[in-house]
């Protein structure tokens, strides 16, 4: 077999894995989910007409605030759901199961590369299901055409790359499973330094570069964009701009960090 061919057969192995993994042990997956439907009903039924209102400048209007909400939670669930990724990846580092696979004639990307497939699959399973919680309270997207929903797509699917890879080199630093949840916090925590609760024009001055100089953001304001028909503007390419930087980054630190030789 050719090095490509070795490479799809045991990446596609690691991917039924890191899969079955996730089926047998769906808990951690679940936990992290409930955070942004949560939030989303918080948001919603408790502070909807208020925010609605302090936004528009008018009468309450909870129908607004949802389609403003939604997209950031759709991004906040992404960061939530590769928080359980940097946990599997420390898991198979300290349990003795990656020592074993090193001593197999594998193709070594092969163990990384099933992690990130699997995560950026299971990211997508909960920006659908947060989606459909949301679709039920009301969210609803008229304006977005094929071509818009097709970009919105790409973007998620981008954007858990992106978070993916950053997440398996948490993962890979952590001595322990413990550890490697709360290094990922970040993940959960930027989103709600950012615009998807409020507009950054709402924001206290000297907090505003805060929010606008992260990931979340620009990601944010072009899936509202697409979803939404708000303007987008240069916020498109920076969100594509942080996908890419992030995943070149998270994919070198990683694979840096995987072929170290153990201590």
């Amino acid at each position: 077999m050719s090095t490509f061919s070795l490479a799809v057969r045991d990446s596609s192995t690691m991917l039924r894995r890191n899969l079955l993994h996730a089926r047998r042990y769906p808990s951690l997956t679940l936990n992290l989910l409930l955070t942004p439907i949560m939030l989303l009903l918080l948001f919603v039924y408790v502070f909807g007409d208020t925010m609605s209102a302090g936004i528009t400048g008018g009468g309450p209007d909870r129908s607004e605030y949802i389609a403003y909400l939604v997209p950031g939670l759709l991004l906040m669930t992404i960061g939530s759901t590769t928080i359980g990724t940097a946990v599997s990846v420390s898991n198979d580092m300290t349990e003795g199961i990656i020592a074993r696979f090193r001593t197999m004639a594998i193709h070594r990307p092969s163990v990384l590369i099933g992690h990130v497939v699997g995560s950026v699959l299971q990211c997508v399973l909960s920006v659908v299901l947060v989606g459909a919680v949301a679709t039920a309270i009301g969210f609803r997207s008229t304006d977005a055409n094929l071509i818009e929903w097709i970009a919105a797509f790409g973007l998620l699917v981008l954007f858990a790359t992106a978070l993916t890879w950053i997440a398996v080199g948490m993962g890979l630093i952590s001595p322990n499973a413990e550890a490697a949840s709360n290094n990922a916090v970040p993940l959960i925590l930027l989103p709600l330094l950012s615009s998807a609760f409020v507009p950054l024009s709402a924001m206290p001055g000297w907090f505003q570069p805060v929010a606008e100089y992260q990931p979340f953001t620009p990601a944010i304001e072009t899936l509202r964009g697409l979803l939404l028909g708000t303007e987008i503007g240069h916020d498109g390419w920076l969100a594509v701009a942080w996908c890419l930087g992030l995943t070149v980054l998270g994919y070198f630190w990683s694979t840096s960090k995987f072929n170290d030789d153990p201590k």
